[in-house]
């Protein structure tokens, strides 16, 4: 037998990294594309779902704007109740299987809406909806897999991005289309929720090996209130998932009183509306996909945190108290700089959770923001009725939901401060050993030392 010394150099070509890069930037761009799509697709029934339910409902608009109110309700609870399911089922299976089937019910499921003949039939579909909707932990979790330490942070801000762009797209195109049929839209959003499925078919490969998942699916934790459980495991984990709680719940003063606030203020229709969303969400876009990625290295996770927070506070009181048009437009990019929190407090999370568990950790999360939407709703538009009425505590305060989001949001940086008072800093967590990304097989090339020796029969 003889031998031969192998250097790294060589082992490198024999396993080509631009291989692997390659591979996991088309599965990135996947799971971005999957959010975006998904965005787009629930966005562009938001126009016409009211009228529809009317429809169904046999004309009415107050019963109809009820059971609006239902639907909506439903679909954030079952979002509530099976993101858990998804994210231990993704830990112990794979990614990858999660999310296409979860893509190929999205696609049947609108499908089932564009034909509903009747309002349970929709009330089904918007439960079923909410169940595949909650792939979005699904991706997160993905996004912990492949991505390193030190980028995680830009990369959960690009995928906040491509959840702007559905946003932005999405109701301004179903209107559109609504215009046309009424039913058109839930057609348009199978057609990408079937697209999706069938991208991902052909260029998705798994992120997660079977040696690092989880050995058994459990119940017990397969369930919101079994994800507490993992998250009250880790302190700093439960205190940072406390923070993205409160900033999910302030963000439903926007979606419940933003159309009836700005109405009530400054004599706003549709299309002003529409085009202060569609700026929101352009600024969003540009903080969560270019900003993050910029700051990250020089402020790390814990001050971009604190500052976004901060930003937020300044956002919302901005709304709530601008005694003008002016100042109100002021608010919107102030606010969407509260944007920086979010990705590095997600990033931060993923840092301290074992990699068979970063599936129950979206799931828990996305539980979180499940409850939010719950609660959230009723509470801010019944908190603005309140202040308007004759009844109101304090007079002349419309924006009284606005001022609530903010002191949630300070109570969220008093938070964030004590959970990040030992968080590393941005030089110490690119040093910091972290187990190579796995894709596809599984395995990682490991690179031997110049001094490696290979037998040679």
């Amino acid at each position: 037998m003889r031998y031969r010394f192998v250097s790294a150099t060589a082992a490198h070509v024999m396993n080509p990294p631009a291989v692997h890069a390659s591979r996991h930037k088309a599965a990135l761009a996947f799971i971005f594309v999957t959010v975006a799509l998904d965005m787009l697709a629930f966005g562009i029934i938001i126009p016409v779902m009211p009228q529809l339910v009317v429809e169904l409902t046999g004309g009415s608009l107050a019963q109809g704007a009820v059971w609006v109110g239902i639907i909506s309700t439903l679909f954030m609870a079952m979002q509530f109740v099976f993101s858990p399911v998804q994210g231990a089922l993704s830990d112990r299976y794979g990614r990858r299987a999660v999310i296409l089937i979860s893509s190929l019910g999205l696609g049947v499921d609108f499908i089932a809406m564009a034909l509903a003949p009747a309002l349970w039939l929709l009330l089904v579909g918007r439960a079923v909806s909410g169940i595949c909707a909650a792939s979005f932990s699904t991706a997160n979790a993905y996004i912990a897999d492949v991505v390193p330490k030190e980028k995680r942070a830009a990369a959960f801000g690009v995928l906040g991005a491509a959840f702007s762009v559905g946003f932005v797209l999405g109701p301004a195109l179903g209107g559109v289309l609504g215009h046309w049929h009424l039913r058109l839209p839930f057609w348009v959003a199978a057609g990408l929720a079937l697209l999706n499925f069938g991208y991902g078919w052909f260029v998705l490969p798994e992120s997660l090996p079977p040696e690092r998942r989880a050995p058994r699916f459990d119940w017990r934790h397969a369930n919101p209130f079994g994800a507490v459980l993992l998250l009250r495991r880790y302190p700093q984990v439960l205190g940072l998932a406390v923070v993205f709680f409160l900033i999910n719940l302030a963000q439903f003063s926007l979606n419940s009183t933003y159309v009836l606030y700005t109405d009530f203020r400054f004599g706003w229709g549709p299309q002003a509306v529409g085009y202060t969303l569609a700026l929101v969400g352009l600024c969003s876009g540009i903080v969560q996909g270019g900003l993050v990625r910029r700051l990250m290295p020089k402020l790390g996770e814990r001050w971009m945190i604190l500052a976004g927070l901060a930003l937020c506070v300044a956002g919302y009181l901005l709304f709530g108290l601008a005694p003008s048009v002016g100042l109100f437009l002021l608010a919107i990019p102030v606010f969407c700089l509260g944007g920086l929190a979010g990705p590095p407090a997600q990033s931060m999370m993923t840092h301290l959770v074992d990699p068979h568990e970063q599936g129950r950790l979206q799931g828990a999360l996305s539980s979180l923001r499940g409850l939010a939407g719950i609660f959230g709703p009723a509470m801010f538009a019944n908190l603005f009725a309140l202040f308007i009425s004759q009844h109101a505590p304090v007079p002349h305060l419309p924006g009284a939901a606005f001022v609530l989001a903010a002191l949630l949001l300070a109570v969220a940086a008093l938070v964030a401060m004590r959970a990040t008072r030992h968080a590393a800093t941005p030089a110490a967590l690119v040093d910091a050993p972290m187990a190579q990304p796995a894709i596809g097989d599984g395995t990682a090339p490991e690179l031997p030392s110049p001094d490696s020796v290979e037998q040679i029969p």
